[in-house]
């Protein structure tokens, strides 16, 4: 593959999986399997590791399959599994680090659009149980958050 298909491979992907993650949040983790997201919704400060933390591997898998199938000669596969990949270590940054504070880093990180996912992940959250959710994105949130955001920087 040319270097120029692999780098559209890689951006395709990664822009996809926010689409994928929307789906997968609202129809899988909001459905069938609640009860490993339930904890996430409702913490217990007194454990650092949720049960919602196996969605890392559930996720993670497709990508690994992909490497493994793509390793010998660097073809399709492996390009895709690249973006899922970057795109699982965006979801790290952003979910774990910077809206969670997991670990305390990222805390002075601030824009409009940081202010935007914040406040929609709130909002996501202030939903206890898996019904009646919104806000099911990571990167792309609802125009009402970037003007609410915006209108709070002033």
């Amino acid at each position: 593959m040319h270097w120029l298909s692999i780098t559209a491979v890689i951006i395709l992907t990664f822009i996809s999986m926010e689409f994928v993650a929307w789906l997968a949040h609202k129809y899988i983790m909001h459905g069938f399997l609640w009860y490993l997201h339930k904890d996430h919704h409702q913490p217990d400060p007194e454990k650092p590791v949720e049960h919602n933390d196996f969605f890392f591997i559930i996720f993670a898998t497709p990508a690994i399959i992909l490497f493994i199938v793509g390793i010998k000669d660097f073809s399709l596969p492996f390009w895709i599994a690249v973006g899922i990949t970057l795109y699982g270590t965006a979801y790290f940054f952003i979910h774990d680090l910077f809206i969670h504070q997991r670990i305390k880093v990222l805390r002075d990180a601030d824009s409009v659009y940081f202010r935007a996912i914040r406040r929609a992940h709130k909002i996501h959250h202030k939903h206890l149980s898996k019904e009646d959710g919104e806000c099911f994105g990571m990167l792309l949130v609802p125009m009402k958050y970037f003007k609410e955001a915006k209108r709070n920087a002033r």
